[in-house]
């Protein structure tokens, strides 16, 4: 790898454990196929785009068998998942300090299902980051209008001036992360959360809409149409 232990590197870490409840899909929905092959591809090829990467780690579930019938050089994979998205980032951090990493290194945390993402956008990330003191991540200024929802009826409506839909990747330095999820526990659903837990203030990077999280059955066409465009 490029760097001394003094030179901050930047790695990437991909959780790609769950199941996709929610897209409706036979298996778990990182590994549909979209835009004529699987999901994850388009994501690991995004980061194989940035030359500063140092590695790409990928944490699947102890039983996930893609990897081993459909194998890649771009990445290491190690069966670490947990039950949450917070345990397998930990545990992937902690593969990520057995392969050489240190606590000084910068990890930018992406969805394996947030596919749209391109080399541009992460180098964007790293740019706006790497002379940062806490770290931040891609977001996206929210358009629309906020309801608060009660027994299916609108209790309340939100201001959505100064609201921002977070994205990924989330970079911050490894030591910080590893802390930050330690104190925070399972509760966090991104690393900001656990950052902000700790009572440090990530920065917004601005990044488009189009880089969405494949979540639900329509979005599987969005991304298509979103592919098609791009080629």
């Amino acid at each position: 790898m490029n760097g001394t232990p003094s030179t901050p590197r930047y790695f990437a870490l991909i959780p790609c454990a769950g199941n996709g409840s929610r897209a409706g899909t036979a298996g778990p929905k990182q590994y549909e196929r979209v835009g004529g092959q699987p999901m994850v591809w388009h994501t690991l090829s995004a980061f194989a785009g940035v030359k500063r990467i140092a590695r790409t780690l990928v944490v699947v579930a102890p039983s996930d068998g893609f990897f081993e019938r459909n194998p890649t050089t771009s990445a290491l994979v190690v069966p670490c998942g947990g039950a949450t998205r917070a345990a397998s980032v930990a545990n992937g951090l902690r593969e990520l300090r057995r392969a050489g990493a240190t606590d000084n290194d910068w990890v930018l945390v992406h969805d394996a299902a947030r596919c749209l993402i391109t080399p541009e956008l992460i180098d964007r990330l790293i740019d706006s980051c790497s002379k940062d003191e806490v770290g931040g991540l891609l977001a996206h200024p929210l358009a629309d209008t906020l309801k608060i929802g009660e027994d299916g009826r609108v209790a309340a409506t939100i201001d959505r001036g100064d609201k921002w839909q977070a994205q990924t990747p989330q970079m911050f330095r490894l030591g910080m992360l590893r802390q930050a999820l330690e104190a925070a526990g399972d509760k966090v659903t991104d690393e900001s959360g656990a950052i902000e837990a700790m009572g440090l203030k990530p920065l917004l990077v601005e990044a488009g809409a189009q880089n969405f999280k494949v979540t639900y059955p329509e979005d599987f066409a969005m991304a298509e149409a979103v592919l098609r465009g791009r080629r």
